[in-house]
């Protein structure tokens, strides 16, 4: 009985010392760095464009470009920033309606900015700024 109830005290031990080692992992990622920045096009500021960074490992953050071209990247729900390293970086737009006053502001972002990107950065610890001026 003794070697019974001392095994299963070791199990329900062990058992914790998974939960919380898992509990551990909610942070997602490694060290990241808050990013900002600017989009244009053609000189123009940017509104509601879709900023995303990519890793070569790991999670990526995104962000939406406000009235004046600036964004600021999400790493998760509740963290700023973008894991430290390089990343690939797309821009895209949602198509806007065809009618209205939308309709004169609809932009094409060339794919060279988005499903075939070219676009990179690297993210440092710390405050990063990365603006991007793209041309047609």
């Amino acid at each position: 009985m003794f070697t019974g109830r001392l095994g299963l005290a070791a199990v329900a031990v062990g058992l914790g010392g998974l939960l919380v080692l898992a509990g551990c992992g909610g942070d997602k990622g490694g060290p990241v760095g808050r990013v900002t920045g600017k989009v244009t096009f053609n000189g123009l500021p940017l509104e509601g464009a879709l900023v995303e960074f990519q890793p070569e490992k790991g999670s990526s953050s995104s962000g939406l470009t406000d009235a004046a071209g600036r964004y600021e990247l999400k790493f998760t729900f509740n963290r700023k920033g973008a894991a430290v390293g390089k990343h690939r970086v797309a821009i895209t737009i949602e198509p806007g309606d065809d009618e209205g006053p939308a309709a004169k502001k609809k932009v094409v972002i060339p794919a060279k900015y988005n499903v075939q990107t070219t676009l990179s950065a690297e993210v440092k610890p710390g405050s990063n700024e990365i603006n991007f001026d793209l041309k047609p």
